[in-house]
C-alpha cells in the first residue's frame, strides 16, 4: 500500500480541527440557559460529561482497531459526533443535551482523536515528535476557530441553527477525512511483525505511571488557567477587553506550545524538556503571587498555559518514543485519563476557592505545587529509547 504522509496530515487536520469545538462550549452557555431553562451548574455538568466520554472514547477506540478499517472507523466517529450535536440542536431538556453533547459528541470525538494519533504514528515520518505535537495542537487551534464562528452564528441565526450547522460540519469533515485517509494509505494496525497481538499489554508499568502523574499535574494547572483565564484577569483588576484577549491568547499559546513540545522531544531528552516546561509555569505563578496585577496575571496565565502545552505535546511524543508504535493508541488512551481527572480537580477547586475568598491566590499556590511536583517526577523519567 502506497503511503502519502502529506495526505495523512491533511486528513488529520480536517478531522481534528472541528473537534476543537468541545472547548467552545462556553459560547453556548447563555443562549442554552434561556432556551432550556437550565442552570449554569447543569450546563457546566454537560461539559464534564463530554470530557468523561471523550476519555472513554480514547480508551475504547484501540479495542476496535482490529475489526474496522480506517475509513469505516472514521465514518463511525463522524456519525456518532455529528449525531450527538444534532440531538443537542433539537434538545428540549437538559437530559437530551447531556446525552447529545456530553455523551455522543464526547464519545465520537475521543474515538476520532485516538484513531488519528494511532494512524499518524504508523506513517513514515522522520520527526515523530513534531508530528505528535502537531496533532495535539489541533484541538486548541480548532477551539480558536470554532468559538468565534459559533458565537457569530448564534447572534446571527440562533443557537439551534448554529448547532445544526456544527453537526453538518462535523459530518462533512469526518467523511472527507475518511476518504482522504484511504488515499493517504493510513491504517489503524501495524503490518507484519510489528502488528499488535490481540491480548498484548503495553507493559513498563513504572514508566507509565510516572508519565501519567506528570501529565495529570501539568494538566490540572493548565486547565485551570484555560477554563478561567478571563475570570482570573478580571479578578486581578483587568478590564473586560483585556480579560477576553487573555482568554484567546492562552488558547493560542497552548496550541503553539503543544507543537513546540513535540518538536523539542526530537532534539532533547524527555526529562529535561518536561521539567523545564514545569519550572517555566512555576515561575509565572510565583511572579503573580509576589506582584499581583493585571499585567503579571496575563504573564502568569501564558507561562502556565505554555508549560501545560509543552507537556501535552511532549507526552504524545514520549509515548511514541517509549512504546512500540503499534501500541500508541492503547497507551495514549490510558494516559489521557489523566486529562479527564485534571479537568475535574484543580479547575473545580479554583472556582470554589474563588467563591470562598474572592480571589485566586490560593489556587495559584496549589497550581505552583502541581508544577513543582510534576517537574520532580519528570526528572525521574528515562531518556528516549524506542522499544523494538
Amino acid at each position: 500500500m502506497t503511503q502519502r504522509p502529506w495526505a495523512a496530515i491533511a486528513a488529520t487536520t480536517i478531522l481534528i480541527l472541528p473537534l476543537g469545538s468541545i472547548y467552545a462550549f462556553s459560547v453556548f452557555l447563555k443562549p442554552l440557559e434561556a432556551l432550556l431553562g437550565a442552570s449554569r451548574s447543569e450546563l457546566a455538568t454537560v461539559f464534564g460529561i463530554a470530557a468523561i466520554f471523550y476519555t472513554v472514547g480514547m480508551n475504547v477506540g484501540p479495542k476496535l482497531f482490529g475489526g474496522l478499517g480506517i475509513a469505516s472507523f472514521l465514518a463511525l466517529c463522524a456519525l456518532t459526533g455529528a449525531g450527538g450535536i444534532a440531538l443537542s440542536a433539537g434538545a428540549r431538556s437538559f437530559i437530551e443535551l447531556a446525552i447529545g453533547y456530553g455523551g455522543l459528541f464526547g464519545l465520537g470525538g475521543g474515538l476520532a482523536y485516538v484513531a488519528a494519533q494511532q494512524a499518524m504514528n504508523l506513517m513514515p515520518f522522520r520527526r515523530s515528535g513534531l508530528v505528535n505535537g502537531y496533532i495535539v495542537a489541533l484541538l486548541p487551534c480548532g477551539a480558536m476557530l470554532t468559538a468565534p464562528a459559533c458565537a457569530y452564528a448564534i447572534e446571527r441565526f440562533g443557537v439551534r441553527e448554529t448547532l445544526w450547522g456544527l453537526a453538518a460540519v462535523l459530518l462533512a469533515t469526518g467523511l472527507a477525512a475518511a476518504l482522504m485517509a484511504v488515499f493517504a494509505g493510513m491504517r489503524l494496525r501495524a503490518a507484519g511483525p510489528a502488528a499488535m497481538s490481540p491480548g498484548e499489554r503495553p507493559g513498563r508499568a513504572d514508566l507509565f505511571w510516572k508519565l501519567f502523574v506528570v501529565f495529570l499535574l501539568a494538566a490540572a494547572a493548565g486547565l485551570m488557567v484555560l477554563s478561567q483565564a478571563a475570570g482570573i484577569v478580571a479578578a486581578y483588576g483587568g478590564a473586560t477587553a483585556l480579560a477576553t484577549l487573555a482568554a484567546t491568547g492562552v488558547s493560542g499559546a497552548i496550541a503553539l506550545a503543544r507543537l513546540f513540545g513535540g518538536y523539542l522531544i526530537d532534539s532533547f531528552a524527555i526529562p529535561k524538556v518536561m521539567a523545564g516546561a514545569q519550572m517555566t509555569a512555576l515561575a509565572g505563578g510565583i511572579a503573580l503571587t509576589l506582584w499581583p496585577a493585571p499585567e503579571t496575571s496575563i504573564a502568569a496565565l501564558l507561562a502556565i498555559g505554555m508549560g501545560y502545552g509543552i507537556i501535552s505535546g511532549a507526552t504524545a511524543a514520549a509515548i511514541a518514543a517509549y512504546w512500540r508504535r503499534a501500541l500508541f493508541g492503547r497507551v495514549a488512551g490510558r494516559v489521557y485519563i489523566a486529562w479527564c481527572l485534571a479537568a475535574l480537580t484543580l479547575p473545580v477547586l479554583a472556582a470554589r476557592l474563588f467563591d470562598l475568598t474572592g480571589g485566586y491566590r490560593t489556587a495559584f499556590v496549589l497550581a505552583g505545587a502541581c508544577n513543582l511536583a510534576a517537574a520532580m517526577v519528570a526528572l525521574t523519567l528515562p531518556p528516549q529509547s524506542r522499544t523494538p
